[in-house]
């Protein structure tokens, strides 16, 4: 049989599992080259039908970081594979906050006096520390954020953070493979803001409050990482008996509005479209009041794995069937020493750009 057209092959290869992937490229110098190349890597997340996992955290009597990895599909199917990561040895340095775009986590310090950023692919086992923020005389809270910008093709990190000099929010990004940080124009709200930021349609997106002629106002607000420039996209009218928090599903912006019993999870169909928000799901916890709800995944089948902490702070991960309004707790082995769940996919892209 004769040898197939490189080209071909890559459009083969460029659909298959990144396993699979990994062990082609010990198989000959020239699969190697092409599975490593960028341009592939690329050409893969695009194509390639995409396999989301579930991380989490723990921390033993050390303190030492124990990361903890799971296909989502094995929630759907109660059968949940837990597979202890190799991370970085950074990564035990500090606490962290995560947040991920293509495959990449980004690992960004909880408190303001640790200000560098670490960049891991656990799919490649591959990372990158970034370059300090340098301002950290001047941060007393901050909030990173990391997202994709198609017009340069290369991934941004975004830092907001609070001046005690100025008095005021600042932002601050960060462009893969420079040595530095820049500041952008200023944030603009002088207000609380409600987390780090979320990245989607290439943009990234903040819950802002602010206290205007004593009327509480939260807005959405919007970088564009094209042009780095603002846009409110919304304006909410807030039940204050409710907490409100912003995330992404379905390559969608959406917010949970949670009470004590009640999740109700709102979709923008249609980014920056104010008339396009819908209500997915409403969901009522029937059993104990509940300190915290959190959607993590929306399977097929309208099934959503659920991230729930109860009054004496234990988590606990649900897979909710909205056909048949039924709960099913995930027993997972020490499931309750598992913190901070987040969703990432497998890619081969590299954060060392």
């Amino acid at each position: 049989m004769p040898p197939l057209p490189i080209d071909l092959v890559a459009e083969i290869l460029c659909r298959l599992p990144i396993k699979l992937l990994l062990q082609l490229r010990c198989l000959s110098k020239s699969f190697n080259s092409l599975i490593t190349d960028p341009k592939f890597a690329k050409k893969h997340l695009r194509l390639s039908t995409t396999l989301h996992h579930l991380i989490l955290e723990s921390r033993d009597n050390l303190g030492e970081l124990h990361l903890i990895d799971s296909p989502i599909s094995s929630f759907s199917n109660f059968r949940v594979t837990l597979t202890k990561l190799s991370h970085p040895f950074i990564l035990n340095t500090f606490s962290w906050r995560m947040c991920t775009c293509d495959g990449i986590l980004c690992f960004t310090p909880s408190t303001s006096k640790d200000n560098f950023v670490v960049l891991w692919n656990p799919s490649i086992r591959k990372f990158k520390r970034v370059p300090p923020l340098g301002y950290q005389c001047r941060l007393f809270s901050n909030h990173y954020s990391f997202g994709y910008d198609p017009f340069i093709d290369n991934y941004k990190i975004i830092v907001v953070y609070f001046s005690r000099e100025s008095e005021k929010n600042e932002i601050s990004v960060h462009t893969l493979g420079t040595e530095y940080w820049r500041r952008i124009q200023d944030f603009p709200f002088s207000g609380h803001i409600g987390g780090p930021g979320i990245f989607v349609k290439d943009t990234v997106n903040w819950l802002a409050f602010e206290n205007v002629d004593n009327n509480g106002l939260f807005a959405i607000v919007s970088l564009d990482l094209e042009t780095e420039s603002y846009e409110i996209i919304s304006i909410l009218d807030v039940n204050s008996d409710k907490y409100w928090s912003l995330e992404v599903l379905r390559d969608c912006l959406c917010i949970y509005v949670t009470s004590d019993l009640d999740l109700d999870v709102w979709i923008m169909k249609e980014y920056g479209v104010k008339e396009s928000w819908t209500k997915l799901y409403s969901v009522s916890f029937v059993g104990g009041q509940m300190y915290d709800i959190r959607t993590l995944y929306i399977f097929e089948h309208d099934q959503i794995l659920v991230e729930l902490h109860d009054w004496e702070r234990t988590q606990h991960l649900i897979v909710y069937d909205s056909k048949i309004d039924t709960f099913n707790i995930q027993d997972i082995e020490n499931g309750s020493l598992l913190k901070n769940p987040k969703v990432y996919i497998e890619s081969l892209i590299s954060p060392s750009a």
